[in-house]
């Protein structure tokens, strides 16, 4: 319909369209993916050797990782995950039948976005046969597991701190530097690297004399004293000479 217009034009604007709502933080963490991608996907191969009741024993594990995204703050971000782990079929046995259950539920937890806190309570598995040897800590020390399954996932876990996922405790690294790790390979051409476990130990004996000393452990079952982390070990700190490594 035409419109006269009966008065001098002084101005005039252009209606703007309203403006689109950032997009609702989504939580790549947490973000569930309903099965493995088809195609190829970065993976790791790692022997995982170990030594227990029954002898030395060796397994391979494979994990897979692929990139996630989701929202923060809203802006879209990336970061890396693991979403498969898997147990070779050349190696399998009736002993081994429970590691490719494991696994199964690993990767399940893993695309669920919980498979830090599977991992964490894998570590708490123990069995009567005694303490499985698998791996050093990193104070370059023996590390003993109360089970096979905890010597794996503790393996698994280890993983998973090379590849930036969790700190070499097997803790959740945030999210927000998960993003950072993941843009460190576009911003530099390289993949983020992990510190050295020895070089951990270092910033935490810097980080604990800073503060005052390092923390106590408990008491001495001799003395009485003060027990600290020495070389990985409880030790006595009042002087004389206990350490519960020997």
């Amino acid at each position: 319909m035409a419109v006269e217009i009966q008065s001098k034009i002084v101005s005039y604007h252009v209606k703007q369209a309203a403006a689109s709502p950032p997009p609702a933080d989504e939580d790549p963490l947490t973000v569930r993916i309903p099965s493995r991608p088809e195609g190829t996907l970065e993976a790791v191969s790692e022997k995982i050797a170990y030594v227990g009741a029954e002898g030395r024993k060796k397994v391979y594990v494979l994990v897979s990782f692929m990139p996630v995204e989701g929202v923060l703050d809203g802006k879209r971000v990336v970061i890396e995950r693991p979403v498969e782990f898997f147990f070779p079929s050349g190696q399998l046995s009736s002993e081994h039948q429970w590691i490719t259950a494991t696994m199964r539920s690993l990767s399940l937890a893993a695309r669920g976005g919980y498979v830090t806190q599977a991992l964490a309570d894998l570590r708490k598995v123990a069995w009567d046969k005694g303490l499985v040897r698998c791996g050093v800590n990193r104070w370059g020390k023996p590390m003993f597991h109360d089970s096979e399954v905890a010597a794996i996932a503790w393996s698994i876990q280890q993983i998973l701190y090379r590849r930036g996922f969790v700190d070499i405790d097997g803790n959740q690294v945030p999210v927000e530097e998960l993003v950072r790790r993941y843009s460190h390979r576009f911003t530099h051409g390289t993949p983020w690297q992990a510190p050295e476990p020895e070089e951990v130990a270092r910033q935490e004996q810097a980080a604990e004399a800073a503060a005052g000393g390092p923390a106590v452990v408990g008491h001495c079952p001799e003395c009485n004293g003060e027990l600290i982390m020495m070389d990985g070990c409880p030790t006595c700190y009042a002087g004389c000479g206990w350490s519960q490594c020997g």
